[in-house]
C-alpha cells in the first residue's frame, strides 16, 4: 500500500490541464478562464455623475447661489454644451458630467423655479462624480486561471468582452460495476441494492466544473466490463466504481489490464477507501473507486476532486485542509489515514460515533471530514486537528 500523498503524486502524473474552448460570456458561469481577459474600454467611459442634482462648476457650489439651468443630462443623452460660470445642468445618476462642470449638487439640496436653481444653505461637500476609469481602465486584465463567479462575469461585460478562453470540461465516464446492482426506481431482487455511488459522483463532479455521463451498470463479467469500457472511449477520464478488490468477481483490473491500462497503483493506506486502482488507458486517466458508497464519495473528495481541478487547470493540489477542536477526545487511531465523517459546529468539531463506509446516512449528515494521520496518539478534547469541509 502507498500513503494518501503518494498517490496523489502519481495520479497528478496521470492527468494535465486540457485545451481551451471560446464560449459566450453568457455561458462562462462557473467555467475556469484559461487566458487573461483584457478590458476593451474605460469603466465609466467618461465622467460620470454618482446621483440625480444639477451639474455646476465647483465655485459657484456655495450656500445660497442661483444658477441658471441650460438644459438636461439624462442617462444615456449627455448635454452637448459646455456649463459656464453661473450656470447649471439638470443631471441624473450615470450621465456624462458636461463639459466644464466638476461637481453635481444633489437634487435634495436645491430648489427650482423655472430655469433658475437656488442652492441651499447646507449643501454636502460633493464632489458626486465618478471619474473616467476609477473602475478600471482599457488594458486591465482579469487574471486566468480563475473560477469565473457571477461577479467576474459582471465584470467582464463592463469590460465589453463578448466572449472568453475557458479550459475545456473533463469528459468523466462513470462505470458502476456489480451484479447486485440496480438503478435508482427499478425493482431490485432479493440479493441486490441500489447503485447510489454513481449519482453522488456525478454531482460532485459536476459542482466541480467536470462533465460526467453514467454509463450503464457493468455486471460481473469479462464481456459487460469491456462494453462498459468501450462506451467509455472519448472521456479524458475514466472512473469504476467497484470490482477493484481482489475477490474472485472483482475484475475490473483484470479486464482493463487486458484493454491496455497502464496500472499506476493499487491499494492506499486509508479508511475509508483501501482498494483504489489508477492508471492510464489509451489517452485516458483511469481511477478505480472502492464499491463501499462512502469509501467511493469520500475518495471522491481526496482523490478525484484534485485530478480535475488539475485537469482544469487549477493546479496540482490535495484539497485544502482547515483546522478546528476536537469536540470530545478520541482514542488511538490505526495505521491507515483516516477521514472521519463529523459535524463542525462553532470551531469545534465532532467525528460520528458511526464510521462504517455503508452509512450514507452518515455521510449526509457531515459536513466535514476529520483527517487522522497514521497511528495519531490519543487525542483530548480541545486539541486541533485537520479536516477537509464538505
Amino acid at each position: 500500500m502507498i500513503s494518501v500523498s503518494e498517490a496523489l503524486t502519481q495520479l497528478f502524473s496521470l492527468v494535465g490541464p486540457l485545451g481551451g474552448e471560446d464560449v459566450p460570456l453568457a455561458e462562462a458561469g462557473r467555467r475556469v478562464l484559461a487566458a487573461d481577459a483584457v478590458a476593451r474600454r474605460d469603466q465609466p467611459p467618461f465622467d460620470a455623475a454618482a446621483m440625480d442634482g444639477y451639474a455646476v462648476r465647483a465655485p459657484d457650489a456655495v450656500p445660497g447661489a442661483r444658477l441658471r439651468v441650460i438644459g438636461a443630462a439624462p442617462a444615456g443623452h449627455g448635454y452637448g454644451g459646455p456649463v459656464g460660470p453661473g450656470q447649471a445642468v439638470r443631471i441624473f445618476t450615470g450621465a456624462p458630467v458636461p463639459e466644464g462642470a466638476d461637481r453635481v449638487v444633489i437634487q435634495e439640496d436645491t430648489s427650482r423655479e423655472g430655469d433658475l436653481v437656488t442652492l441651499g444653505e447646507d449643501i454636502d461637500a460633493g464632489p458626486h462624480v465618478r471619474k473616467r476609469g476609477t473602475d478600471f481602465a482599457a488594458g486591465e486584465r482579469l487574471s486566468a486561471p480563475r473560477i469565473l463567479t457571477p461577479q467576474d462575469v459582471a465584470l467582464l461585460a463592463a469590460m465589453n468582452i463578448p466572449r472568453v478562453r475557458v479550459t475545456r470540461q473533463p469528459e468523466v465516464a462513470l462505470i458502476s460495476t456489480g451484479d447486485e446492482l440496480v438503478m435508482p426506481g427499478e425493482d431490485p431482487g432479493p440479493d441486490q441494492i441500489i447503485a447510489s455511488n454513481t449519482f453522488g459522483l456525478k454531482a460532485m463532479l459536476e459542482e466541480l466544473g467536470a462533465r460526467p455521463r453514467i454509463l450503464p451498470i457493468a455486471r460481473d463479467s469479462r464481456a459487460s466490463l469491456e462494453t462498459a469500457f468501450g462506451l467509455a472511449e472519448g472521456a479524458d477520464l475514466v472512473v469504476t466504481i467497484g470490482g477493484a478488490s481482489v475477490g474472485d468477481h472483482d475484475l475490473v483490473g483484470a479486464v482493463a489490464g487486458d484493454l491496455g491500462m497502464e496500472r499506476a497503483f493499487y491499494k492506499v493506506a486509508m479508511r475509508p477507501g483501501k482498494p483504489l486502482m489508477a492508471g492510464r488507458m489509451g489517452t485516458a486517466a483511469m481511477l478505480g473507486l472502492p464499491g463501499n458508497p462512502v469509501s467511493a464519495m469520500v475518495c471522491g473528495r481526496v482523490f478525484l476532486a484534485p485530478m480535475v481541478r488539475a485537469m482544469l487547470g487549477l493546479g496540482r493540489a490535495p484539497a485544502p485542509r482547515h483546522q478546528a477542536a476536537l469536540a470530545h477526545e478520541l482514542p488511538a487511531a490505526g495505521p491507515r489515514e483516516h477521514y472521519m465523517r463529523a459535524r463542525l459546529h462553532q470551531d469545534r468539531i465532532a467525528p460520528d460515533d458511526r464510521q462504517d463506509s455503508a452509512l450514507l446516512s452518515v455521510l449526509a449528515g457531515a459536513n466535514a471530514l476529520l483527517v487522522r494521520p497514521p497511528h495519531d496518539p490519543p487525542r483530548r478534547a480541545g486539541e486541533i486537528v485537520d479536516y477537509l469541509p464538505l
